[in-house]
């Protein structure tokens, strides 16, 4: 075995410990604090000095990132006015591995006298700031993965799985979805697939240049040159504003291929157009476009035309946009 290996299965087994040394009652009582503060809609506080810090700064980062305001107090600024932003109905987790933090214990009386909410996630439970709290989650191990008992390495692991794992635990609780989740990943391949509609994508008809039906080809040419996203709209004779069939690229070559160079002078757009496009609306997930362009039989599909719901084209949506906006073929 070698020593790597030693030192993680080390930690593993701290933390495995702390999955039987923690209080459940100890547990509960700091989940239903987690609860005050999405029903009163207050925060979470969570503050720490050294190693312990920034343990704290990724615990708030993963409650903010699920839908709970959170956010990370340093206990110094604290106590030179930061201490304004924790109010009454707010939350303060607290991380010490000692419990005896001098910064910590110095804000306890202020947050005691303010009412709010306090959990110690400590590594000594019979210490001055687990007393000073209303909750005390048991972080303590053994001995630190350091050969010298000293840097802050199974503890510190030990204090984020138990910051993890009650996020986890909240999640559960307060149903949060993938949707949820998505609103604060808006960059991410999870917040794209799930908040990015058609409409948020498509090229809008403001910036393209409907063919008349009875327009040449050498019209048709010039159009899909012009605006230059691999596909043109052709209007109803009847209604300009609804769509009579999409001219792509590929219908432009297949009608050739299909017809004597000698007859091209003749070709209108009723015969190079697709008459019944696959249409999708704008308020449609951009990912289920993508689904319907891959799952088309017929040819493959680079363009969709965007209808309103009584009809009227909004918009060309292109397999360019899709990719470009990181939602590639065989993603979804």
């Amino acid at each position: 075995m070698s020593a790597l290996t030693r030192c993680l299965q080390e930690e593993a087994a701290a933390i495995a410990a702390t999955a039987g040394r923690l209080d459940s009652h100890q547990v509960d009582a700091a989940l239903v604090l987690l609860d005050r503060c999405a029903d009163e809609r207050a925060k979470l506080v969570i503050t720490g000095v050294g190693k312990s810090g920034i343990v704290a700064r990724k615990i708030a980062a993963t409650f903010s990132s699920i839908g709970l305001m959170a956010l990370y107090l340093n206990p110094l600024d604290a106590l030179h006015g930061d201490l304004g932003v924790v109010a009454p109905q707010d939350v303060v987790l607290l991380l010490s591995n000692s419990g005896e933090t001098q910064e910590l214990l110095e804000i306890l009386p202020h947050l005691r006298r303010r009412g709010t909410g306090r959990i110690a996630l400590v590594g000594r439970v019979a210490s001055s700031l687990a007393r000073g709290c209303e909750v005390v989650l048991d972080g303590s191990v053994d001995r630190e993965v350091c050969p010298l008992n000293l840097a802050p390495t199974a503890s510190t692991a030990v204090a984020m799985a138990i910051g993890d794992a009650l996020a986890a635990v909240w999640m559960e609780r307060r149903g949060i979805s993938p949707a949820d989740f998505a609103l604060n990943h808006p960059a991410g391949a999870l917040g794209k697939q799930l908040t990015l509609t058609v409409g948020d994508l498509m090229v809008p008809t403001a910036q393209l240049h409907p063919l008349e039906e009875d327009a040449s080809l050498s019209e048709v040419i010039a159009r899909l040159t012009g605006d230059g996203v691999g596909a043109c709209w052709v209007s109803r004779a009847d209604n300009d504003s609804l769509l009579a069939g999409l001219i792509t690229d590929g219908d432009l070559r297949r009608a050739l291929e299909h017809h004597s160079p000698a007859t091209w002078g003749e070709l209108r757009a009723t015969d190079l157009m697709t008459v019944d496009p696959i249409t999708v609306g704008a308020d449609l997930l951009a990912v289920q476009a993508l689904e319907r362009m891959e799952r088309n039989r017929r040819k493959p599909i680079g363009v969709l035309p965007v209808l309103a719901d009584g009809g009227p084209m909004l918009g060309l949506l292109r397999l360019h946009d899709l990719v470009q906006a990181g939602l590639a073929p065989g993603a979804v």
